[in-house]
């Protein structure tokens, strides 16, 4: 193994200098880390960069750079293969304190430490790069979505199989009769254009298409993937685009609109057919919108599209016989971006809006209208036919497969219900939490029949759309390497399906030039760390494969935790989980944390000087407090700010230790858990919460209040709020009293 050779470097740049004693902070790094440091007026100039370089050149293997926040300067401090470790004495010190003050010194002096204490701890990770990985794509589903990812992946020099379960490629847009209009001036229906996406999918010379396929089993990661299909034929794929697009609301379900008891009552999907085949004969025709959309009893949500198209049909009717009277009926009319031409052209043209609730449809289709602008219910008669306006349902499970009663089910977690599951330090039984979180089947069967220890199917957030990071990554799935795009992510048109394809695309381009170099995915981009897991330790309580949020952790034949490492985000969740601290990373561990935490000096309790610990999340905590720093806002100094890559990593342990080693509090902040998450590893915060709760046995063990260690909720807009949310803890904690744990 290689002797470490750590380089320490000062920078008394951007107001350090004239705000603490950079002597002082040598002296630290001489006399208690016997290491000696360099200092620089601007580290991050050439010169200061130049610096360091040399350094590394004559033998230095490890940097740490005391200057501005982790955040900034990240290419110029970036001394790949060395590992750099950042002491931020600028944002959390010298911006947010006063210059000069006993306490930001101490503050300086003890981030430093903070630094220096973990550098030996860490090392730069080493990637896990196994064989050969497959550069080539999968696309599942033939249609607008589909076909367009194939186009796009094949034009960027990528291999791509394209999966179809049917007999034909084109999916819905096959019977359309017209489309949505998506070129300037964008206010009349235009041609039906998909033939031109299917001949250039078919030309290309690097799409290979599978069609009638069924896939029974996906086993792999990402570069990695094994794909098994009806036939027992198996393909050897990097990455996966999940494009199976949309199917109507089932209408049958739609009896007081009158589906079912007369074939004069359609939907728009039989609609379009009609107008496709020119076998429309009706004068007078009426379009019901949100039929069962917007109904908790039916499709919660809106469809987006059904409003333009039942205006495209409209158009398309009086564009044949101008003689024709088109009526919408509506509860909100919702034609956004450039669709309002659309609107403004069927204005013109004579479509008559009614606003209102539809209460029913009669046999001899009159449609009872609850008119909102005349206040009363109104008959509509007259009518030779009677469109309704169903909503899209995600295809996010085997359409083919027999349908649940209840329809889409949310996914309340992602582990088999069947598996037992151990946890070590729990007489009997599981936690609840572990209990609660049984996976519900969502309708039909699984797509990719994942062979995944927490289930076949992609993890569904709600109404059957597949689970993503809606906020930051819309196009992720739970399942690295694993992209959804078009309708069956959320209701969309064609143009947008084709935007989606582009973007899903691009993301799994990603995804398999990455697994081959060994890197991680967002939000820790080309990070080489990944999860070891030390088996002599290993109690095989499976916190591990239960918590983690992208099931990157199987279970071997031994029941051992089984890590497929290109799965992994690297958040660290299940580090946090592990009760014997075996899991940890080349660049991050419990260890790592905790000399941080024992590093810094506790003023004894006759200082009238608190010290409390700030778990921060890198993701939101952290940017909210440097843009806190920026604004010059400023918050107590008593406060050490500990990052951590997610809540979900921080081990129950880490809070002990801080409250053993004299904290008189410890704050963990982090983002908005639950359905509508923030965390930018969907769970973490959530898992942290759950931990939390159990962290008054570990006081009451201790003789400690439980308000001494809290948990809150930061987004990255709240730079102005959390100084005051810090301070408040501060307050509650010197009311409460110093721990007397200190000196001990």
């Amino acid at each position: 193994m290689t002797e470490r050779k750590t380089g320490v470097y000062l920078c008394s740049g951007c107001g350090i200098g004239a705000s603490v004693d950079m002597s002082k902070l040598e002296t630290i790094a001489k006399t208690e880390f016997k290491l000696e440091p360099k200092s620089h007026a601007c580290l991050c100039n050439d010169d200061g960069v130049g610096l360091i370089k040399g350094d590394i050149d004559g033998g230095v293997n490890q940097v740490v750079v005391a200057a501005c926040s982790s955040r900034v300067m990240v290419d110029r401090f970036a001394f790949e293969p060395v590992m750099t470790l950042r002491a931020d004495l600028r944002e959390k010190t010298t911006w947010s304190h006063p210059a000069g003050d006993e306490d930001t010194q101490m503050l300086a002096e003890d981030y430093l430490r903070m630094a220096l204490a973990s550098a030996p701890k860490v090392k730069a990770p080493e990637p896990w790069v196994d064989g050969d990985y497959s550069q080539r794509i999968m696309v599942l589903g033939g249609g607008v979505t589909g076909l367009t990812a194939a186009a796009q992946a094949a034009a960027l020099g990528h291999e791509v199989l394209l999966v179809e379960r049917s007999d034909r490629l084109g999916g819905r847009a096959l019977e359309a009769s017209k489309r949505l209009p998506h070129t300037p001036p964008y206010a009349q229906p235009q041609d039906n254009d998909i033939e031109s996406l299917l001949a250039a999918v078919k030309a290309s010379p690097h799409v290979s298409v599978k069609m009638n396929a069924v896939v029974t089993r996906t086993a792999g990661m990402p570069g990695k993937f094994a794909v098994t299909f009806a036939d027992e034929s198996i393909e050897h794929v990097g990455a996966i685009i999940i494009a199976t697009g949309w199917r109507p609301y089932d209408a049958t379900k739609l009896g007081h609109l009158g589906y079912g008891a007369s074939p004069k009552v359609v939907t728009n999907v039989q609609m379009e057919g009609m107008l496709k085949t020119g076998s429309v004969s009706a004068k007078a025709v009426a379009f019901i919108q949100c039929a069962g959309s917007r109904d908790p009893d039916h499709l919660p949500y809106c469809s987006s599209v059904c409003c333009a198209t039942s205006l495209k049909q409209a158009l398309e009717l009086i564009e044949k016989d101008p003689g024709t009277s088109c009526y919408v009926i509506y509860e909100e009319m919702r034609t956004p971006g450039v669709a309002e031409e659309l609107y403004r052209t069927a204005q013109k043209a004579g479509v008559i809006f009614i606003k209102g609730k539809v209460k029913g449809v009669g046999a001899d289709l009159t449609v009872t209208v609850a008119d909102e602008l005349v206040g009363q219910e109104v008959p509509l008669k007259g009518l030779d036919l009677v469109v309704l306006a169903t909503g899209m349902v995600p295809n996010s499970t085997n359409p083919d497969a027999e349908a649940s009663d209840k329809g889409p089910e949310q996914l309340i977690g992602d582990v088999d219900p069947e598996a037992p599951i151990k946890v070590a330090g729990y007489a009997g039984e599981a936690p609840a939490d572990y209990t609660k979180r049984a996976q519900c089947t969502p309708e039909g069967g699984p797509l990719l029949n994942l062979q995944y220890r927490q289930g076949p199917h992609l993890p569904v957030l709600h109404d059957g759309f597949a689970d993503s990071h809606y906020i930051c990554f819309p196009y992720e799935t739970r399942r690295t390497g694993i992209y959804t795009a078009g309708p069956v992510r959320r209701p969309m048109d064609w143009s947008e399906a084709a935007e989606d394809a582009q973007g899903a695309v691009l993301k799994a381009v990603q995804a398999v030039r990455s697994a081959s170099a060994g890197a991680a995915l967002h939000p820790r981009v080309g990070d080489l760390g990944y999860p070891k897991i030390n088996l002599n330790q290993c109690t095989k309580c499976r916190r591990c494969t239960v918590e983690c949020p992208f099931g990157a952790i199987d279970e071997d034949e031994k029941e051992y935790p089984q890590v497929n490492p290109t799965r992994c985000r690297r958040c660290g969740t299940c580090m946090g989980a592990c009760p014997v601290r075996t899991i940890s990373f080349d660049n991050y561990s419990v260890e790592f944390l905790t000399s941080q935490i024992k590093t810094v000096k506790i003023p004894d309790e006759f200082s009238g000087k608190p010290r409390l610990l700030l778990i921060a999340c890198e993701n939101d905590a952290i940017p909210a407090l440097d843009q806190a720093a920026i604004k010059r806002h400023t918050w107590s100094a008593h406060v050490r700010v500990l990052p951590v890559r997610c809540l979900g990593s921080v081990s129950l342990l880490c809070i002990s230790d801080a409250l053993s080693v004299g904290y008189d509090g410890v704050m963990l902040m982090g983002c908005k858990p639950g359905d509508d998450y923030q965390c930018h590893f969907v769970k973490g915060s959530a898992m942290a919460a759950e931990r939390l709760s159990k962290v008054g046995e570990t006081l009451k063990s201790m003789m400690l209040e439980p308000e001494r260690v809290v948990q809150v909720e930061a987004s990255i807009a709240d730079s102005d709020r959390l100084p005051t949310v810090i301070d408040d803890f501060v307050a509650q904690i010197t009311k409460i009293g110093f721990n007397p744990f200190k000196g001990f």
